[in-house]
């Protein structure tokens, strides 16, 4: 398989996508892997590019019409924070709705949500129709790929389109975890966790 760099505004990564594929894009953080969250088939050629073991659920990755009461379970402290930082840098692991496809939760008891804050990618999944399955552009256990070099690098002849355009940031997004009580830190990236907690623990 050839690899080619395209743009945003090509129509072939969406064709690509709806037809299943897997293709690499930027964020406002570092490349990501993605395909469409509703295709079986898909996700296990996502995990056979990433070689990451397959009972370990991908970010779901929303665009501008995404709506999170769709797909998790949501209280008032979490819609603040959701107000406050998305779209941006934060992965949200909430408690999945129960109509989800078994690939995209595996049974885990929570799901990640992430809605970018590059604004050319939440339009560009818009086209798509659908959210997408995301994790970061590296091979299991490697560096996530920071642009469109590194990513044909490592997956050369893996992927059929890279969309090229600037990363503005190395660093990966923070990750938290609402499922319970009180949220938990999985990974702090660019936004800061204290920021977050601030934000939850607001009085009305």
């Amino acid at each position: 398989m050839k690899t080619s760099i395209i743009t945003f505004d090509s129509d072939l990564g969406v064709k690509a996508l709806k037809q299943g594929k897997v293709i690499a894009f930027p964020t406002e953080t570092v490349y990501g892997l993605g395909c469409i969250y509703s295709s079986k088939e898909a996700f296990d050629e996502l995990v056979k590019i990433k070689r990451r073991p397959p009972d370990k659920p991908f970010t779901l990755m929303g665009g501008n019409k995404f709506s999170f009461e769709d797909y998790a379970y949501l209280d008032s402290k979490i819609e603040r924070v959701i107000s406050s930082f998305v779209p941006g840098p934060l992965t949200l692991l909430l408690k999945p709705k129960e109509h989800l496809p078994y690939h995209v939760t595996l049974s885990s008891p929570t799901i990640g949500i992430r809605i970018p804050g590059l604004k050319i990618l939440r339009d560009f999944i818009d086209r798509v129709g659908q959210p997408l399955l995301v994790p970061s552009a590296n091979k299991s256990g490697c560096s996530p790929c920071i642009n469109s070099s590194e990513v044909k690098d490592v997956f050369q002849g893996e992927i059929e389109y890279i969309i090229s355009y600037e990363v503005k940031s190395s660093l990966p997004s923070t990750i938290v975890d609402f499922s319970t009580s009180s949220p938990r830190l999985i990974r702090e990236g660019e936004l800061s966790f204290d920021k977050i907690l601030e934000v939850y623990n607001k009085e009305n």
